[in-house]
């Protein structure tokens, strides 16, 4: 690690400078609303704009790893939001509605699922910075996965971000909301949780998922 510049207090390793890099990029985006160049990072650091690209390699790049590292808050009011939900498919249906409705009032996910500069992220679901992010919500979600039959998260994620993803970039005319968002997504989205968890019951009981009782 280069250690010239920094304002002549250079990190003691990487992690350190990352650090430092994705909380003078906070402090920039609180101040501009995420419009921002490498050069003023690289300026309010103290460093060249070579030193800030070693890390990130574009300023979408920094804005993405900036806004991940903010979204805990987020996460802490979903998953209080979704303590009393066991059930898989009611738990991602609303998961999605809360993320949609939650959008507007919180900075840092706005900065992540919206289309503009970090649009980057959300063109790209399947990056594993997306599925990393879409997981650490399904973990907290109060539902034992591996019971309910669904072994693939990262399947389940990218699923998810896609519906996000969808809505976000055309929200319908007019946008659904309240009830009606969630009656939709309870008709096209849940029917594949509640598939998934009625296969793994057969299984348990040793009867092919095929299998149908007589009439």
């Amino acid at each position: 690690m280069r250690t010239h510049g920094w304002s002549g207090a250079a990190p003691a390793d990487d992690d350190e400078a990352i650090a430092r890099i994705l909380a003078a990029a906070r402090t920039v985006i609180d101040r501009t609303a995420g419009e921002f160049t490498i050069a003023e990072i690289a300026r309010d650091l103290g460093v060249t704009r070579q030193t800030v690209y070693r890390y990130f390699p574009s300023a979408d790049a920094l804005v993405t790893a900036t806004a991940v590292a903010q979204t805990g808050h987020f996460l802490d009011v979903l998953a209080e939001h979704l303590s009393g939900v066991r059930d898989p498919a009611t738990a991602v249906v609303e998961g999605i509605a809360h993320t949609l409705e939650r959008l507007p009032h919180e900075k840092y996910l706005n900065l992540l699922l919206t289309p503009g500069r970090a649009g980057a992220f959300s063109a790209g679901v399947t990056s594993d910075t997306a599925l990393a992010f879409g997981r650490s919500i399904l973990q907290r979600f109060p539902v034992d996965w591996a019971a309910a039959g669904i072994t693939d998260l990262d399947e389940l994620v990218e699923h998810m971000l896609r519906i996000v993803q969808s809505f976000v970039i055309d929200p319908g005319r007019p946008p659904r909301t309240g009830r009606e968002l969630r009656d939709y997504l309870t008709t096209w989205v849940a029917p594949a949780l509640s598939a998934a968890t009625r296969t793994a019951g057969d299984r348990g009981r040793g009867r092919s998922p095929r299998t149908t009782a007589p009439s």
